[in-house]
């Protein structure tokens, strides 16, 4: 039997409403969320970088309510890859008064049909959907609803059967945090279930994710938007995507690393500020990139990738992530003689052999759910508890 019509209030989705996001784009449809600002993004044309920073990772909206039932119109953008099964829709979690307490899909929306053995992509319009949420309690409480972190989600409407009010201010600290596609959450189970958003609630953090996938690059318009950008502890995990775009000699790192700290610097001079070398993935541990796509097995759904570089090219200055982990464990040890605030994290400290072993990159690149939940329980335990990096001092 369908559910009954919603009494309808219409509340219009602005900022306050919205936590995570840089900026809110108006379109056609609605508020697309950003997570860059405008004059970031228009200084680097990279499709894959357009596509990261728009997919909503982190982003929630969050308000005060008695409604029993919650709607949210939404224009999502859905990936369909040639020959390979369809993609499970994005997921949209609720959270209420800091509990989980429900999970959906939106029906339709835009697809973009991308043909992997060529690079070409195609657009196709769609209308947009609604993910619905009822049954909720009808007392007074804060709902959170996070948004696909792997889809482009457009914001249309905002309809429940209660007024709404924007959330008060947590009084939480706020986590600013950088990397790449493994802190976006490819391969999460959920927006809550990335590891960032899972350090963040055992930390009792408000995160603020710029996990770009493919695109943790160093790329100053990124350093300057962390600088800008208003935060209380600050990490970035820095190295994997250095290596699989194979896109700097070893001349060229440090230096690199040196402008983008010193860029953080200049608008967070004492905030704590953690630095993280790479998670284990054996494919690049000694051969450097690029990363090349293995597409033997995608008619069965798997999509591999595998090292195209040469061990031997290390003598030319090419990176490998033990060499990115050596320079960083060098760097910061350096820095941090005159900033005390400054530490550094061996990536593998999250996910190393053992767990390797036990918990194996599904696509030989991304850790899948079971060790995002690890890496974030790790990552909470070392961070935020007493004597950590991002301990708090007002307890």
């Amino acid at each position: 039997m369908p559910s009954a019509p919603l009494a309808r209030i219409t509340t219009p989705i602005t900022a306050d409403l919205v936590r995570g996001a840089l900026e809110l784009e108006q379109t056609a449809n609605g508020l697309l969320p950003h997570r860059l600002p405008a004059r970031a993004r228009a200084q680097c044309a990279d499709g894959q970088l357009a596509m990261a920073e728009s997919q909503p990772s982190g982003v929630r909206l969050v308000f005060r309510t008695r409604a029993t039932v919650v709607e949210l119109g939404t224009l999502p953008t859905k990936r369909v890859y040639v020959g390979a099964p369809p993609r499970p829709d994005g997921l949209y979690d609720l959270v209420v008064d800091g509990r989980p307490a429900g999970r959906a899909s939106a029906t339709g929306g835009n697809t973009v049909t991308i043909d992997m053995s060529t690079g070409n992509a195609e657009l196709n319009a769609g209308p947009a959907g609604t993910v619905r949420f009822a049954g909720l309690s009808d007392a007074d409480k804060t709902v959170e609803i996070w948004l696909p972190h792997n889809e482009l989600t457009e914001l249309v409407a905002l309809r429940t059967d209660a007024p709404v009010e924007p959330a008060p201010a947590s009084g939480r600290r706020t986590w600013l945090h950088h990397g790449s596609s493994i802190s976006h959450g490819s391969d999460a189970a959920s927006p809550t279930t990335t590891w960032p958003a899972l350090a963040a609630a055992a930390g009792g953090v408000e995160l603020v994710n710029l996990g770009f996938g493919g695109s943790a690059l160093l790329d100053p318009f990124v350093a300057r938007t962390l600088r800008d950008t208003p935060a209380d502890l600050i990490s970035v995990k820095i190295g994997i995507n250095l290596v699989n775009t194979d896109l700097m000699r070893l001349r060229a790192f440090a230096p690199a690393v040196h402008g983008f700290l010193d860029t953080i610097r200049d608008g967070h001079p004492e905030t704590p500020l953690l630095v993280v070398s790479p998670i284990l993935c054996p494919i690049h541990e000694d051969t450097p990139g690029p990363t090349a796509f293995d597409l033997s097995h995608l008619d069965e759904g798997r999509l591999l990738f595998t090292a195209a570089g040469d061990p031997e090219e290390r003598a030319e200055g090419k990176l490998t992530l033990n060499v990115v982990r050596d320079e960083l464990e060098r760097l910061v040890a350096a820095r941090a003689a005159d900033d005390p605030n400054l530490h550094h994290l061996d990536g593998r400290a999250l996910y190393g052999e053992a767990d390797h072993a036990e918990l194996p990159l599904p696509d030989r690149l991304h850790p899948d759910a079971a060790a995002h939940r690890r890496i974030g329980e790790r990552f909470a335990a070392h961070a935020f508890a007493a004597g950590g990096p991002f301990a708090d001092a007002r307890s």
